[in-house]
Parts: C-alpha cells; sequence; structure tokens
C-alpha cells in the first residue's frame, strides 16, 4: 500500500517536472529556437494543426528560424497563424519558405519574461505540493482504516517529504536555467 502511493506521488511529480519543461521551451529567448513555433496551432482543414506536422522547422542562423511547408498552399495559413501567436514576429515568405527573424530582446522584455518564467515554476511548486498533499492524506487513511501502523505512515510522510524536496530543487534547477538563458545576451 505504501509502496503505490509512494511510486503513484514519483510518478506525479516527474510529469510536473515534464510539464514544466515543455511549458518553458516556447518563452522566447535571445536565440532562434524551433521550439518557438512547432506547437502554433494552424486551421488545417478544419482541424487545428501544430506546424511541426506541417512543415520543416529549421534554424540556420543563431537568430533566424526558416519554416518551408510540405505544401506550398499552406504557405498563407502558417504566416496568418504565427501573426496571431503572441510571438511577437512578423514572418516573411518568398512564396516558398517563410522565415522569422528574431530580434534581440530588449532589457524590459527580458524581465517581462523572467517574470512568467517566475510565475510558472510556481505554479510546478504547488502542483507537486499538492501532489504531497494527496500522498499524506492517503497514508492518513490507511493509517485510520488500519491497513498500515502509525510508525509506516510517518515514515511514509518522510519519504513523500524527501520525494518533494529533490522535486522542487529539481524544479528551481529548470526555472534559474531558463532565466540565464533569457538574460543571456
Amino acid at each position: 500500500m505504501v509502496d503505490e502511493i509512494l511510486l503513484d506521488s514519483e510518478d506525479r511529480m516527474e510529469k510536473t517536472i515534464s510539464a514544466l519543461q515543455n511549458d518553458l521551451k516556447p518563452i522566447r529567448t535571445g536565440r532562434a529556437s524551433p521550439a518557438l513555433v512547432e506547437h502554433i496551432p494552424i486551421e488545417y482543414y478544419g482541424m487545428p494543426t501544430a506546424m511541426n506536422q506541417l512543415a520543416t522547422i529549421s534554424v540556420p542562423e543563431p537568430r533566424l528560424i526558416t519554416i518551408k511547408p510540405f505544401s506550398a498552399s499552406d504557405i498563407g495559413d502558417i504566416s496568418k497563424a504565427i501573426m496571431k501567436s503572441d510571438l511577437g514576429i512578423t514572418p516573411t515568405n518568398d512564396g516558398k519558405i517563410i522565415r522569422l527573424v528574431i530580434p534581440p530582446l530588449t532589457e524590459e522584455r527580458r524581465r517581462l519574461l523572467v517574470k512568467q518564467v517566475h510565475g510558472r515554476v510556481e505554479e510546478a511548486r504547488v502542483s507537486a505540493r499538492n501532489i504531497r498533499r494527496d500522498a499524506n492524506e492517503l497514508l492518513k487513511d490507511a493509517e485510520k482504516d488500519k491497513v498500515i501502523s502509525e510508525d509506516d505512515m510517518y515514515a511514509a510522510r518522510e519519504d513523500v517529504q524527501k520525494l518533494l524536496d529533490a522535486t522542487i530543487k529539481q524544479i528551481d534547477a529548470i526555472g534559474a536555467a531558463k532565466e540565464v538563458e533569457i538574460m543571456e545576451i
């Protein structure tokens, strides 16, 4: 019983870390990255489709992203989707390839992005703490139902706390790395 609760908590905390990493990928830094645009939804035959399913995305230079649609007829839809996104970059196209020139970030914009990162890191911390709370409640209920002893419950709660501490340390490290990436000129 205790092992199941600990394994479930560990799995959920790993998913929290993974979700944070995916959440931080599209945040723009001073460098071009395919992650900035690959998940922008594009209306494709009435269905929202990720850009990476409709085009080849590459980064030939540190401040340039090129998008080559598999079908030339999709170039207009892709351009419109980029304009609608919150990237703040105007695409240019020559009828075959869309080019996105990534302008250098201003100091003010960098600080705003760092605030976004801090917000998302805090959301991940809260999520991890909620997982701890859920696990502790399950352990308390198991002890109340006499499935586990009181000593086992307290030992398991310590294990859950250690797991939380390790997860928060990872979350903070991911956030700090993204902050350094954003502030880098």
